[in-house]
């Protein structure tokens, strides 16, 4: 970042705490309860250690696992987006997607299915890659005779 990471982080209380006063001013107004002497912010370091702290009792008992999820990221930050980012601009699109048979180089009468939403890349198509965790059938066009291979 342009500005240095002591800037923004500085820039970032800033606001932390300019948007936590006007916070009090509008709780206080609709009559709601909260201890504001006694508060955390995120920006604080013990708030900050007793998430780690649940984190580490958590992780002790077992309760993390390791796995994959695609995550859409900010090319400008270089950080994750939050679902709700992520979900302000979504839009239902339908997108054009045909299935096509490639055949087999060695047996022509066996077709690999495939399925694309760019079927404009088809022409360009040196090969087909399957994956070897992946289980795959072949199953037959008994009118035609044509062996298709698929994904199970």
């Amino acid at each position: 970042m342009a500005m240095g990471i002591d800037k923004y982080n500085a820039e970032c209380r800033a606001i932390v705490m300019r948007y936590a006063s006007e916070w009090i001013s509008t709780v206080q107004r609709i009559g709601r309860w909260i201890d504001f002497e006694n508060d955390y912010k995120t920006l604080y370091p013990s708030f900050m250690e007793s998430c780690w702290w649940v984190c580490k009792q958590m992780f002790d008992k077992g309760l993390f696992y390791r796995g994959f999820k695609v995550l859409a990221v900010s090319t400008a930050c270089a950080t994750p987006l939050s679902n709700f980012e992520v979900q302000q601009n979504y839009k239902e699109v339908v997108d054009p997607a045909v299935v096509v048979a490639f055949p087999d180089t060695e047996e022509p009468e066996v077709n690999y299915l495939i399925w694309t939403t760019t079927p404009w890349t088809l022409p360009s198509n040196l090969a087909l890659c399957v994956h070897d965790d992946m289980d795959y059938v072949k199953i037959k066009d008994v009118a035609s005779d044509a062996i298709y291979v698929l994904m199970k």
